[in-house]
């Protein structure tokens, strides 16, 4: 299935020298407008996905990308700018997946049910983080060391994953607050962004002690999580 954008916006932004550059948050420097441009940018982003996997990111080049794909390099520029630019859509597209199969999750569970919620949450996560390629190397917005933050390479990793959970913690905001009958506002807001940003850092643990992610550290994760969530969704 081709990847259609969930922003379909031209980023209108002119190319930068080298490959350290930034992406404006994943969008496209074109949008596919026709289904064989939207395949094209499918298989140029599950090319760079198995190329994370296989050789990781400072050995990734936009060539390689293009071979993989069997599109002209070329194909490659008219989408990105960079090799920065396409990692960053391609965690944009983890992002869309990840909430669509969160979306499809919670539509059989019953409504309210907020500890079900929590547990389709974590669970398409580890899901996605052991079986999709690419997203061990990059989920969201992984950072990926100074020579791919270019002239942002002072801000470290710190800046990186604030702004991917920004992210994240946005979309699921919206999705609790659907399945919760509630509005999205700055109190959930709030409250699900210190959630993720908790379980971040300790799956990121779990998944530096255990490829598969430590069973023990996730079950903590989870029971961490329900605890906190409760005052807010019970």
């Amino acid at each position: 299935m081709e990847y259609v954008p969930h922003d379909r916006t031209n980023a209108n932004r002119a190319p930068e020298a080298g490959d350290g550059g930034g992406s404006a948050g994943g969008r496209l420097r074109r949008a596919p407008v026709q289904r064989r441009s939207a395949e094209r940018l499918t298989r140029i982003l599950d090319s760079c996905a198995a190329l994370l996997d296989e050789a990781g990111y400072e050995q990734l080049t936009t060539r390689a990308v293009a071979s993989r794909a069997g599109v002209p390099i070329g194909s490659v520029y008219r989408f990105f700018d960079n090799k920065r630019a396409l990692v960053d859509a391609l965690a944009r597209r983890n992002l869309d997946r990840y909430a669509e199969r969160v979306t499809d999750r919670f539509a059989v569970l019953e409504p309210g049910d907020w500890r079900g919620a929590v547990d389709v949450v974590l669970d398409e996560y580890l899901a996605m983080k052991r079986t999709v390629p690419g997203f061990g190397a990059v989920d969201f917005g992984a950072d990926l060391g100074p020579a791919a933050r270019g002239r942002g390479a002072a801000r470290g990793r710190g800046a990186v994953a604030k702004n991917a959970n920004q992210q994240v913690a946005g979309r699921l905001t919206v999705l609790l607050a659907a399945h919760l009958g509630r509005g999205p506002d700055a109190s959930l807001h709030r409250t699900v962004l210190v959630a993720v940003e908790a379980a971040d850092a300790l799956l990121q643990l779990a998944f530096r002690t255990d490829g598969e992610g430590d069973a023990g550290i996730v079950a903590e994760t989870r029971t961490l999580l329900l605890a906190y969530l409760a005052g807010a969704l019970g």
